[in-house]
């Protein structure tokens, strides 16, 4: 029996020296992670699932799916140096108008940044929530968390809560390896890929400037230009827009908060000239 062992051991040897030196991982000390790592996930995703049975099937009343009113206009778009991010700042219930200086935009980390459009608690929750699960994948893989990868998880997460009534239009615009990305993301779970969106009550009157002006080639200074002359289009005729309009731009070195500026200055300057 020694003497097979003593055989062995030099096998064993130059197996784990070839496995250093190719950079492969060693089955035998990879077998229990590779057997954990679908319960890490499992574990990852119930962290975030309803506590509750889903109430559309059980609850009577759930069924008529109220849309509750909500008001805003965020925009994002993509141009030839990145990402352009504008948001108003006004907070409506109903007629009344809450608040004008809530902050709509969600720096996820320092390359991600997310909007809000629909209830504030809702997209502020789990946007912040979102930032939490993309900081554990840092950790977990050494690497930045791709802006698609972001968006997925978000997506999952409001799935798993459809028909909860979760009010969520966001978009999680970010810049990773394959450069600028824009995803739409709302409370149903769908997820939408592309270079220009704009969500909110205000979004028809921000669409009309934005598909007059918009360009890919369009320089740095034109696109904060048309990300905000965008938003103020928003708020001259949408009730439900106004405040501050925020711009942010990002970039490969992350995102940058670019302006703040009153809507009423953007009207008086407007009128006056």
């Amino acid at each position: 029996v020694a003497g097979l062992s003593t055989l062995s051991h030099p096998r064993s040897s130059s197996s784990m020296a070839l496995s250093g030196v190719l950079g492969a991982l060693d089955f035998s000390s990879s077998r229990a992670a590779l057997e954990e790592e679908p319960l890490a996930v499992a574990t990852e995703q119930l962290q975030s699932a309803p506590l509750l049975p889903d109430p559309h099937m059980r609850c009577p009343g759930f069924e008529k799916h109220v849309k509750m009113v909500h008001g805003t206009t965020t925009l994002a778009f993509k141009y030839q140096g990145g990402v352009v991010v504008a948001v108003d700042s006004r907070a409506s219930a109903g007629a009344y108008i809450a608040s004008q200086t809530v902050k709509k935009v969600i720096e996820i980390n320092p390359f991600l940044l997310g909007t809000m459009a629909g209830g504030a608690a809702d997209c502020s929750f789990w946007e912040r929530y979102l930032g939490m699960r993309c900081r554990m994948f840092e950790l977990n893989h050494k690497q930045r968390i791709s802006v698609a990868a972001a968006s997925k998880i978000l997506s999952n997460i409001t799935y798993q809560y459809k028909n909860y009534g979760l009010s969520m239009g966001t978009m999680i615009c970010g810049w990773d390896q394959t450069g600028p990305q824009i995803y739409y993301v709302d409370s149903d779970g769908e997820r939408l890929h592309g270079s220009l969106f704009s969500v909110g009550s205000g979004s028809t009157f921000a669409y009309g400037v934005l598909d007059t002006g918009y360009r890919y080639d369009l320089t740095f200074d034109e696109a904060v230009a048309l990300g905000q002359r965008s938003i103020f289009a928003a708020t001259y005729r949408d009730a439900y827009s106004g405040g501050t309009i925020r711009v942010y731009h990002i970039d490969k070195d992350g995102w940058t908060r670019i302006s703040e500026t009153d809507s009423m200055e953007l009207y008086h300057a407007s009128t006056s000239s």
